[in-house]
């Protein structure tokens, strides 16, 4: 027995070095720069000046959950990917029929106390579930015509519940998830460009037919935030200000006129990266953005390593997912998308972005654990 106990305490020290701690720190990094943001932005309102310290414990519990799953090998992501789908797929059906409301859309359930967001969720879901299903059709045979038809569906199926709610920038971050994983399966190419040759040409059927009105005007907006500037182009307007005004290299930390005044609606959340483009300017946006290359570098490293398919899939879907949270959140900031709700990760408030986060990161992370490891995976379910 002892020797049993000391064997399976060398394993876990063993793992806790073998992780990748680059990666890791420079997440810490990113998460104590945001805590200084948070209170840069919320300092002059006496409402908000709580949200730092909670954003501050919230990372900490993130960190701990990061820790615990990735030290979970990876077998277990695999073996609970088309289960944790399913169930994902469930709840969302669920919020269509049961979901409560809150700020005009439907996209929670609330299950006792708690009150959960289940497309954040599916995020995780769907990108281990197709990881699984890629890597099981490649040990069977080569990956054909057909196969990408059913993935297309598993993506499909989410994408519509949570595109119902209305929830549009989550469901564009379902959809380029999956094909994100379906290009990393190895799509052929001729597919991917048929495919983007629809998208682009069913883009005006979309936005008179599929689109709502308010999703319609934020398109618009995002055009020519001029159209409407005490409106719906305000909030553009003045993000665009507090970019512009911290010049090179900044008005300095607490010093921004845009935040300290409380000009930008929602700066504490989704449009956080106004206070540090304003009071760090274009060095510090430049070596923020930085940090997140060397983030998704340092993911695809270690899904190129991975021995198993699982975890390659698996890993480079969870450095899009993260990639899409940063480009999405940082050009509708700028005025070069419409504003969809993506917070920027590590740095806006928040608890569920945050856990989503991290649980993708947790994955790469148990890739790199695992990484010299061949997954055997048999069956359905």
């Amino acid at each position: 027995m002892p020797t049993s106990f000391a064997q399976t305490n060398d394993d876990f020290v063993s793992r806790v070095f073998r992780l990748p701690w680059i990666m890791i720190l420079i997440m810490l990094g990113l998460g104590i720069f945001g805590v200084a943001v948070l209170y840069s932005s919320t300092i002059t309102n006496p409402i908000e000046a709580g949200l730092p310290a909670k954003h501050a414990v919230r990372l900490g519990i993130a960190f701990v959950f990061l820790f615990a799953l990735a030290m979970t090998p990876l077998g277990f992501w695999s073996a609970v990917s088309y289960t944790g789908y399913l169930g994902a797929l469930l709840l969302l059906v669920g919020v269509e029929f049961f979901g409560a409301m809150g700020g005009g859309a439907q996209r929670w359930l609330d299950i006792g106390p708690i009150r959960v967001q289940p497309s954040e969720f599916m995020k995780l879901a769907l990108l281990l579930a197709l990881a699984r299903f890629y890597h099981q059709v490649r040990a069977s045979g080569e990956v054909k015509f057909f196969h990408h038809i059913f993935a297309l569906l598993m993506i499909a199926a989410p994408v519509m519940l949570v595109f119902r709610q209305p929830d549009l920038g989550t469901s564009l971050m379902l959809a380029a998830t999956g094909f994100a994983v379906m290009f990393f399966a190895g799509m052929r190419y001729w597919i991917i460009i048929a495919g983007l040759v629809a998208v682009v040409l069913s883009a005006p059927l979309a936005y008179f037919y599929v689109l709502k009105d308010y999703q319609r005007e934020r398109v618009l907006t995002a055009i020519d935030p001029s159209r409407d500037p005490l409106g719906a182009g305000y909030q553009i307007q003045q993000a665009e200000i507090a970019i512009g005004s911290g010049g090179a290299e900044g008005r300095g930390y607490m010093q921004g006129t845009q935040s300290q005044l409380d000009y930008i609606p929602e700066q504490h959340t989704d449009f956080i990266f106004t206070v540090i483009a304003e009071e760090f300017g274009f060095v510090g946006s430049v070596g923020l953005i930085g940090a997140w290359i060397a983030l998704f570098a340092l993911g695809l490293m270690v899904a190129g390593r991975s021995r198993s398919h699982f975890g390659y899939l698996a890993s480079s879907g969870a450095v899009v997912t993260i990639a899409f949270y940063v480009f999405v959140n940082i050009a509708m900031v700028s005025g070069m998308l419409p504003v969809v709700g993506v917070p920027l990760p590590l740095i806006s408030y928040g608890g569920t972005a945050m856990l989503t986060v991290m649980a993708a990161f947790a994955v790469i992370c148990a890739t790199n654990l695992d990484r010299d490891k061949h997954l055997s995976i048999s069956g359905f379910f």
